[in-house]
């Protein structure tokens, strides 16, 4: 079983990813069940460099299509919403859609790089307000940017303890130590392996304990074959994670990282599906 806990869907400047493109690319590398969000609800598209007007979206919007794009496909697909938090935030719309929705939403996305917020602003409280009244997790990419640091999400989740949060990437191409030595100190604040090296990951298991990692991917970014070559050719992180890491760990600490974390955290129950 395997569970892809960070994935996308969406159209932006020059990224058309498709459901199509997931659904694909799960059947030929034997993903079960992806949690999605969408990049239409990037705000900035370099640093200090906002999208321009006519390419953006509002939060409510991309949240509509997103749902629309897993209540087709409930058995393999559940909805991150993606949240944009650079600009006034419609809390009772995205409360009402939740409630409606909510079988469908399974967590909440921020992108402190892509909204230039960081994590512990007093502008995220609606987020996390509306995280703890539905029971959501929040998923943060983590990385790049000063504002989008591990510390600052670790900030956030030691003031909101009712509230799960995940470092997604756990400090993008950074050697990760520093995040996962953070993570292991919250019991809400958890990690993904997206773009991590195994050996961070096999640090991870000896630090902080299997139960805290999920398995993630970022699929489809560089096409149906992401999970296998990356966009210069090169082979994939995640069929390592496929491969040799099943003989690294146990195979409890291995079905934790792949799926169970996620069945756990997400409320994700394949076999009702």
């Amino acid at each position: 079983m395997i569970i892809d806990s960070h994935a996308h869907i969406g159209n932006m400047v020059v990224l058309n990813l498709s459901v199509g493109k997931v659904l694909r690319s799960m059947e030929r590398y034997g993903v079960d069940f992806s949690l999605v969000s969408s990049i239409e609800s990037t705000e900035y598209y370099k640093p200090h460099k906002r999208l321009p007007f006519f390419l953006r979206r509002s939060t409510l919007r991309v949240c509509k299509k997103t749902v629309r794009a897993v209540r087709r496909h409930p058995d393999k697909l559940g909805a991150l919403l993606w949240i944009q938090t650079g600009k006034k935030i419609p809390v009772e719309r995205l409360s009402r859609f939740i409630e409606k929705n909510r079988r469908y939403i399974y967590g909440i996305k921020i992108h402190p790089y892509r909204s230039e917020v960081a994590p512990d602003d007093p502008r995220m409280e609606p987020v996390y307000e509306l995280a703890k009244r539905f029971g959501l997790p929040v998923a943060a990419h983590t990385g790049d940017m000063a504002c989008a640091q591990t510390a600052l999400l670790f900030n956030a989740a030691k003031a909101h303890p009712d509230v799960k949060f995940i470092a997604v990437h756990m400090d993008l191409e950074s050697g990760n130590k520093e995040a996962i030595d953070l993570i292991a100190q919250l019991p809400n604040l958890y990690g993904d392996t997206t773009w991590v090296p195994v050996r961070s990951t096999l640090y991870a298991v000896q630090t902080c304990g299997s139960q805290k990692i999920l398995f993630g991917t970022d699929n489809p970014i560089d096409g149906e074959t992401h999970m296998e070559f990356n966009r210069a050719g090169q082979r994939s992180l995640c069929q390592e994670y496929f491969h040799e890491f099943r003989d690294m760990v146990s195979r409890e600490d291995y079905d934790n990282i792949m799926y169970k974390n996620a069945e756990r955290l997400f409320g994700i129950t394949l076999s009702d599906k």
